[in-house]
């Protein structure tokens, strides 16, 4: 399956970027029954497993500090910050697998959830094109 980078307008004109950065977002759903959370999720190839907002997890009913802690950061300077892994049902393309993700209560509000090692890059093979603009997806065979 194949989609489109999200093009992110930028507010003034960068030497850098120009007017726009493109990133691969792509919309997803999230599900532990019959009504999925759509929401939109970076590819992040440099994360470690997929990991959302815990209000995602709260509007999903689960009971989010319930799960198996994790520890994670990043490239900031901050102490780690905790996550709690869930089983759930991911949506992609309209197609559904059931994997483990994390919730985490120490998200930037305006994060995208991401999507990465665990979780999602065990599940399918990524082809990144930014001159195309194109992520293509194929699932793993089990």
């Amino acid at each position: 399956m194949k989609f489109k980078y999200l093009e992110f307008k930028l507010s003034e004109r960068s030497d850098f970027f120009g007017e726009s950065i493109f990133k691969p977002v792509i919309p997803i759903g999230l599900t532990i029954g019959d009504e999925p959370f759509e929401y939109s999720a970076l590819i992040d190839s440099g994360a470690d497993f997929c990991i959302f907002d815990a209000g995602i997890g709260d509007a999903l009913n689960i009971d989010v500090r319930s799960g198996k802690k994790v520890n994670f950061g990043g490239i900031q300077e901050a102490g780690a910050a905790e996550a709690f892994i869930h089983e759930v049902t991911l949506i992609i393309g309209g197609w559904k697998y059931k994997t483990q993700v994390a919730f985490s209560y120490h998200l930037s509000k305006r994060a995208f959830g991401v999507l990465g090692q665990q979780g999602f890059f065990d599940l399918f093979s990524v082809k990144f094109d930014l001159v195309k603009e194109e992520i293509e997806l194929n699932p793993r065979k089990k």
